[in-house]
């Protein structure tokens, strides 16, 4: 018998229909998973499933325990939310209330579904971090959202989740942009717990090294309808729609030029590093020293990768080689010949046209205010004032066909756009002013698998045509196993291995390195 039957769902919101005819079951125990672009219809499909998507117009069925869920009135959702179906959100950092503790928010959930005074149920709060093996839980269950970890918050998640034993639990990417690391100690986590409640799970992703080796079984969705289910290992070995054959070889291939060693380096580095002061109580400060003792160099039309774990100061280089790190920055930074080290920021402006920055989430770093026009023109604005109106137009018109997108679209906002398409205007700001020299600080990270390839592509051929250097911060070791000429590893802010990207991930002499590249390439243990 079925935990879960969805029968011919339809979910509209005014005009739009944005899931159609969509039939799968799910049983008890079984770990199911949804695959599929952005846009796709796979997270509404399980936001359908506890009726979390605002505004729909559903039709069909969605029997859970032979039970409509379409016909339950709000007040009994509410006792289904949580308690017979969980779910962990996307990014943590926006489903956690900043305001409360991480062990407040798991305490309310037993208070209300099992009537658990407070101090039992903080007591249990703190059982359940323990379970997903956060260090410390019973200190960490006194922390805000904003003091734990990227997979510290995760974690939280699914203690939030897992509190009243659910029968159901929805993960909607819960890895995404996440260390490899983290991603494997996540997974791992999420499978030991399925086993021991015997807990049905429904996976939403679009990483299909997590699904191959995570799902019973794998839909794929495409423009709002389930076009193919199968068992996992005969999904990935015989797949029967075109679509899914194109998601299953959109993984990143090499794709760079050679270049020439003996050319002057454009960006260089010696004994770069960066130190926080963070404040301790009224009158004391603790020295941070986020990055040490680094050294590199970039030449003209390479590609510098540089990888590690959070935490590891991987983006701190990167901001503090630019010169837009708030930390002390000590040791020598040089830019096409010049010593930028103590450079004022007037002597600074001329340099910034020529060195230009990608951002991970272009959401985040796209006003959502101003047009295409205003956002891509900006700069333009600031350093080429003698453009005028007309040419400054044309300019940014010629950026955005450059980077694939119409002109036409100059006069939309951000929120306008897919994740694929606002990165793409990201990089048409940083590409119009013709920089030398561009900071891509994971700029895939959160993209599906086909438009990341897309992306990378056009990095490539934009790198090919203007000579564009390129210093690529990722924990995407396949990412930079393409994209990358050279790669330096970071640990706790020192680099403990660099060399030709083949030669050290092919080869790695560190155990670091090691452990990077095992977890990139990981598999579930069939262990609990």
């Amino acid at each position: 018998m079925s935990l879960l039957d969805v029968c011919h769902l339809r979910v509209r919101f005014g005009a739009a229909t944005v899931v159609d005819d969509v039939s799968f079951s799910i049983a008890p125990g079984e770990k199911f998973a949804l695959v599929g672009e952005s846009g796709s219809g796979k997270t509404v499909t399980s936001l359908s499933m506890m009726r979390l998507s605002q505004d729909a117009q559903y039709e069909g069925q969605i029997l859970f325990e032979g039970q409509d869920i379409l016909k339950k009135s709000e007040a009994a959702m509410r006792g289904v939310r949580g308690k017979d179906m969980a779910m962990i959100f996307q990014e943590p950092m926006t489903a956690l209330n900043p305001l409360f503790t991480v062990g407040n928010q798991i305490a309310e959930v037993l208070m209300l579904h099992e009537g658990m005074n407070g101090r039992a149920a903080a007591q249990r709060a703190v059982g359940l971090l323990e379970k997903t093996g956060i260090p410390e839980p019973a200190r960490r269950a006194l922390a805000y959202p904003h003091q734990l970890s990227g997979g510290q918050r995760q974690r939280a998640m699914i203690a939030m989740a897992l509190a009243c034993k659910p029968k159901l639990l929805i993960a909607d990417e819960p890895t995404t942009a996440l260390d490899v690391t983290i991603q494997v100690q996540i997974l791992e986590l999420l499978n030991q717990l399925q086993r021991e409640e015997n807990m049905a799970v429904l996976m939403i992703t679009h990483d299909l090294n997590l699904v191959r080796h995570f799902a019973d079984r794998v839909g794929v969705m495409e423009r709002g309808r389930l076009i193919e289910a199968a068992e996992t290992a005969e999904l990935f070995s015989n797949p029967r729609e075109a679509y899914t054959r194109k998601l299953l070889g959109s993984h990143p291939e090499r794709i760079i030029d050679t270049v020439r060693q003996d050319a002057p380096p454009l960006l260089s580095g010696e004994h770069v590093r960066c130190t926080f002061s963070i404040p301790q109580g009224w009158f004391k400060k603790r020295e941070f020293v986020a990055v040490d003792n680094v050294d590199l160099q970039l030449r003209p039309h390479e590609t510098l990768g540089i990888v590690g774990e959070s935490g590891s100061g991987k983006s701190t280089l990167g901001m503090a080689l630019l010169r837009l790190s708030p930390a002390r920055v000590d040791g020598r930074i040089g830019f096409a010949g010049q010593s930028t080290s103590d450079m004022s920021r007037d002597a600074l402006r001329p340099l910034r046209a020529r060195m230009q920055v990608v951002f991970q989430d272009p959401f985040a770093s796209l006003s959502p205010r101003r047009t295409i026009e205003q956002i891509v023109g900006e700069g333009l604005a600031l350093h080429r004032p003698q453009l005028g109106k007309t040419g400054l137009r044309d300019a940014v018109a010629q950026g955005l066909l450059e980077v694939g997108l119409a002109p036409e679209m100059m006069s939309r906002y951000p929120h306008e756009f897919s994740g694929g398409q606002r990165q793409r205007i990201a990089i048409a700001r940083a590409l119009v002013l013709k920089p030398e020299l561009i900071l891509l600080d994971e700029p895939t990270s959160s993209l599906d698998v086909s438009v990341q390839k897309q992306v990378l592509m056009l990095l490539a051929e934009l790198q090919r045509k203007h000579g564009i250097a390129y210093l690529f911060i990722s924990h995407d070791l396949a990412v930079i196993r393409a994209m990358a000429h050279r790669v330096m590893v970071m640990k706790d802010g020192k680099v403990v291995e660099s060399g030709a990207t083949e030669d050290v991930l092919s080869n790695p002499s560190h155990p670091y390195t090691r452990r990077l590249l095992a977890a990139s390439t990981y598999s579930i243990s069939e262990e609990v």
